[in-house]
């Protein structure tokens, strides 16, 4: 539940992340407030990261501009109550779409896992040799599940999205994905940041149109790698919470992620270095200091 109350809005949903709120007598709009709280193998963790919400909002912000020309997006405004202020917006109330709609323009994470075991991703045949790290000669669609809370997204084929959502729907999905993608890989790359892979969340509007929702192109969201140590066939260096996941399967947290045990509290230092990463990212991506 969420531990802001906020005079004049309605809380109606904690996620991993976000805490959603309703403005009283106004069921069109929703404001989504980013919480410092960080997830990671399905459990959200007891340590928190500092200005971690505040970074996703702003650096959601600023990509939102840079891709508004592709698909509109769900921000209305960012006047906010003065206790969210810098980590929430007030959004359009959409019919969302549950499918994480993730593009890849290299190999890693679940993708690895898949390609290592089948040759292929989410139904998508790739070729063989193939390392960790290894950009793809395109980028892929790789859709997953959208799971609740405490539960596992589950890559899925292009054809589960077509049963979820409808063939044309499913075309749109896969096309408005990679064409924000390969936009925003392109103004990472300028930055010196390779954009590896990130996932999207669509809506809906009463008119049928679609709309990109949620976070985009977030440390939260999306693989960043520092372009000038990329290197295929190891684990890279990241601005993302790559780190975490790292450190909770290292002997030095003691943790067993199969153990269906809650994860440990992260060490301070920890704590403090992904916050470095994800200020990096966003102070490397947008040019601008943050404060």
């Amino acid at each position: 539940m969420s531990t802001v109350t906020l005079p004049g809005y309605r809380h109606v949903y904690s996620g991993k992340v976000r805490e959603l709120f309703v403005p009283d007598g106004r069921e069109d709009a929703v404001l989504i407030v980013a919480s410092d709280r960080i997830s990671a193998y399905d459990f959200v963790l007891a340590s928190t990261i500092p200005d971690k919400g505040r970074v996703l909002t702003a650096l959601s912000l600023w990509w939102f501009e840079r891709i508004a020309d592709l698909v509109p997006h769900h921000v209305v405004s960012t006047d906010v109550p003065a206790e969210v202020a810098g980590r929430a917006l007030l959004c359009e109330r959409l019919d969302m779409i549950p499918v994480e709609c993730v593009a890849r323009g290299y190999l890693a994470g679940s993708g690895l896992v898949d390609y290592q075991s089948t040759g292929s991703v989410c139904g998508i045949d790739l070729p063989a040799g193939l390392l960790d790290g290894s950009r793809l000669l395109e980028p892929i669609f790789t859709p997953a599940t959208k799971a609740d809370r405490g539960a596992h997204d589950e890559n899925v084929d292009l054809a589960h999205v077509e049963r979820v959502a409808g063939v044309e729907t499913a075309d749109e999905l896969r096309r408005l994905t990679l064409d924000v993608y390969v936009r925003a890989e392109a103004i990472a790359s300028e930055r010196g940041i390779v954009l590896a892979d990130t996932k999207f969340e669509f809506g809906r509007r009463r008119d049928g149109s679609l709309v990109l929702a949620d976070e985009v192109l977030t440390p939260d969201s999306s693989r960043f790698w520092p372009l000038d140590a990329w290197q295929p066939g190891r684990s890279q260096p990241s601005f993302d919470k790559q780190y975490v996941r790292d450190w909770l399967t290292s002997p030095e947290s003691g943790w067993d992620r199969h153990s269906g045990e809650e994860p440990p509290p992260l060490p301070a230092v920890v704590v403090q270095q992904t916050r470095e990463r994800y200020i990096e990212a966003y102070q490397r991506l947008t040019g601008r200091a943050f404060s």
